[in-house]
């Protein structure tokens, strides 16, 4: 299936799992938990304070293998008014965040990191399930992000 076709289903349209595509156009399915929802939530949240672009949830993605969905991406506003909102982006926001669930491998998130930073990201950002954080560079890992040094390196579950 392209984009466009799973995009339109009705029959995917309810479904509690974060839906993308791989390379042969097969549709893949992540289940979310409450916990994943709150760390999105505080992501964003900071994310949408610092005033220089638009934080984005379940943000599409065409890559070269298929679309995926970053748990949240941070876009600036030359590169919202460049693409709009369209089914997916063809090109990556410049952060990619990735909130782990149990299901997802170190493999996984390594290949999804490629994927990004082909299509465009600058920096990639993975939320583990304790809320600490690494970011990514195409170069490797950084100790901070280099486009937002002072976020935390840690989500708290228990603050509000």
């Amino acid at each position: 299936m392209n984009w466009k076709e799973v995009v339109e289903d009705p029959t995917l349209r309810d479904l509690p799992y974060k839906i993308e595509t791989n390379e042969w156009g097969q549709i893949v399915m992540t289940p979310a938990s409450g916990r994943h929802t709150v760390y999105q939530s505080r992501i964003v949240r900071w994310l949408v304070l610092s005033g220089l672009g638009d934080a984005l949830v379940e943000c599409p993605v065409q890559t070269s293998e298929g679309v995926r969905v970053a748990d949240v991406a941070w876009a600036s506003a030359p590169f919202l008014k460049k693409y709009g909102a369209p089914l997916s982006f063809p090109e990556s926001p410049e952060i990619v965040v990735e909130v782990l669930s149990p299901a997802n491998s170190s493999s996984e998130m390594k290949d999804k990191r490629r994927l990004y930073f082909q299509a465009g990201a600058k920096e990639f950002w993975i939320c583990d399930e304790y809320g600490d954080m690494r970011f990514f560079s195409p170069g490797g890992e950084m100790e901070k992000s280099g486009l937002f040094p002072e976020f935390p390196g840690h989500i708290d579950m228990e603050a509000g």
